[in-house]
């Protein structure tokens, strides 16, 4: 092999280059397979190891950006990697091919744990990435002369990066493509409900700009998950099993689970990671089968006290077994504000239970039901250092205003929740003066947050505002900042407003 030594800047480029097109070649496979890329893979691995600082750090930093700035900065890592590396085979190739080859093994390795992959496609991936890279480093460097033409060597190192970038791209956009299809979701035919959720009737909300609406529409919705690629989970293939300590175990598909009896209520939802004042919480109108019918069918044996949802790429939540018994809303849910779930919410199937939080009882992507004991199986997130039980802990935001306005009567505005048990009250303060009781919508139910609204004269120059919530077992927010770990955020919301 020709071991001429070329300058470092051209080296870096040829490596790149190669990491790029090992990346997009592999990426638009992916699509078309209609499977997890090597990089989403590897990202999984990631979400997985971080501890729950690291976690808490990307949502407060990238909010629910989060998936897509940490496959950013993996891309981002893997082309300096691949700079550097080409810089260090400017002599010889060895060095670079030997990093693409152990690249595509680990990557192969982390993708291969994924339940959507399968077992031949992450090594099909993998063959492909190395292919591609080792191809495009050795096409690069292949003229190793004494005096090449720079620039032409900058040009075609700049035109494979371009063109790893482009099928990237194209695979990404393809994948976003065919998801709806693929599943099937435009085929569902939504049925009629024993108990709808009832109309949006005056006075259930406040014509308030800058206010979060009652309900929030779908594609406004906060999206927290551990997946960062979306699983495609085909209607005519799903099925949900019912397994662990039951005496009678089952499966139900699709279609047999439309044709249950279903209800429709309005169930407010809420991330842990949510800070005090924070969006990672929202209501919708929600309709599914009540989990205790399905239960019921099951037939729990005496002991069981823990429900484990599983969902298809294996991540896991754990609530009471008394939770979907208790009178709470605990929904198999298939629609979502008069819609089949939106993809990245959960389709086909999802589970939603009124009053816990989500990384303990909000399965997306839902395939199994297993009753266990309580001690007998900690879920995804327990082992990493958030609390086995997660009651959602009454709260209240201050929507608007948030920044400066003019001096006069104006209103403040915001929303308070406190699931299964219902908002009883929400006061305000404003420069530290007396709390004053704000006006409450009309409840949609226990488990539905409700606007709140209060007319305050603020004079000219700044100004401090306070909210603070008291649900129905007389229970009100405290006024010290906890964070949100390990068992959700408290304190008041304070936002400080200029008038002029």
């Amino acid at each position: 092999m020709n071991e001429t030594t070329v300058p470092r800047s051209r080296g870096a480029l040829a490596g790149v280059a190669a990491v790029a097109m090992s990346f997009g070649s592999s990426e638009l496979l992916a699509a078309i397979l209609g499977v997890p890329s090597l990089i989403q893979g590897i990202a999984d691995r990631v979400v997985d190891a971080v501890p729950p600082s690291v976690k808490e750090f990307a949502i407060d930093v990238f909010g629910t950006n989060d998936k897509l700035a940490l496959l950013v900065g993996i891309s981002v890592v893997a082309l300096g990697l691949g700079a550097l590396l080409g810089a260090v085979s400017r002599r010889r190739d060895q060095p670079m091919v030997i990093a693409i080859i152990a690249f595509a093994i680990i990557a192969a390795l982390a993708t291969s744990r994924s339940a959507a992959s399968g077992q031949l496609a992450p090594w099909l991936l993998a063959l492909l990435a190395l292919a591609a890279g080792v191809f495009t480093f050795r096409w690069l460097m292949k003229n190793r002369g004494p005096a090449p033409d720079g620039r032409r060597e900058m040009l075609k190192a700049t035109s494979a990066t371009g063109l790893g970038l482009l099928l990237a791209g194209s695979g990404r956009l393809l994948g976003a493509a065919t998801t709806e299809s693929a599943t099937g979701r435009e085929t569902v035919a939504l049925g009629g409900a024993s108990t709808t959720a009832p109309a949006l009737a005056a006075g259930t909300s406040f014509d308030v700009p800058e206010l979060t609406p009652i309900v929030v529409p779908n594609e406004d919705f906060y999206r927290i998950d551990t997946a960062i690629a979306v699983p495609r989970v085909a209607v005519d293939t799903w099925k949900l099993s019912f397994i662990g300590m039951v005496d009678n175990p089952y499966e139900i598909t699709f279609d047999e689970l439309m044709n249950e009896e279903m209800v429709e209520r309005y169930v407010t939802l809420s991330c842990v990671s949510n800070e005090v004042g924070g969006g990672l919480v929202g209501n919708a109108r929600w309709l599914g089968v009540p989990l205790s019918a399905l239960l019921e069918r099951a037939q729990p044996q005496a002991g069981a006290s823990q429900i484990v949802g599983r969902a298809v790429d294996d991540f896991t939540v754990g609530f009471p077994l008394e939770a979907a018994f208790d009178g709470r809303e605990a929904l198999v849910a298939v629609a979502m504000n008069g819609e089949a779930l939106p993809i990245e919410h959960g389709f086909p199937v999802r589970l939603v239970v009124a009053g816990l939080y989500g990384y303990v009882s909000a399965t997306k992507w839902l395939s199994e039901i297993e009753l266990t004991t309580w001690d007998g199986f900690d879920a995804y997130w327990v082992p990493r250092g958030w609390s086995k039980e997660a009651p959602i802990k009454v709260q209240s935001r201050i929507d608007t205003p948030r920044n400066s306005f003019a001096a006069g009567s104006r209103a403040i505005a915001g929303v308070a929740w406190a699931p299964n048990r219902g908002v009883a009250r929400v006061e305000v303060s404003v420069d530290e003066g007396a709390w004053t009781d704000a006006e409450l919508s009309d409840p949609l139910s226990q488990d539905a947050w409700v606007q709140w609204r209060l007319e305050h004269d603020f004079a000219a120059g700044s100004h401090q505002i306070q909210v603070r919530a008291t649900d129905a077992d007389g229970v009100t927010q405290g006024e010290t900042r906890v964070p949100p770990a390990p068992n959700g955020a408290e304190g008041w919301h304070t936002v400080n407003v200029q008038a002029t």
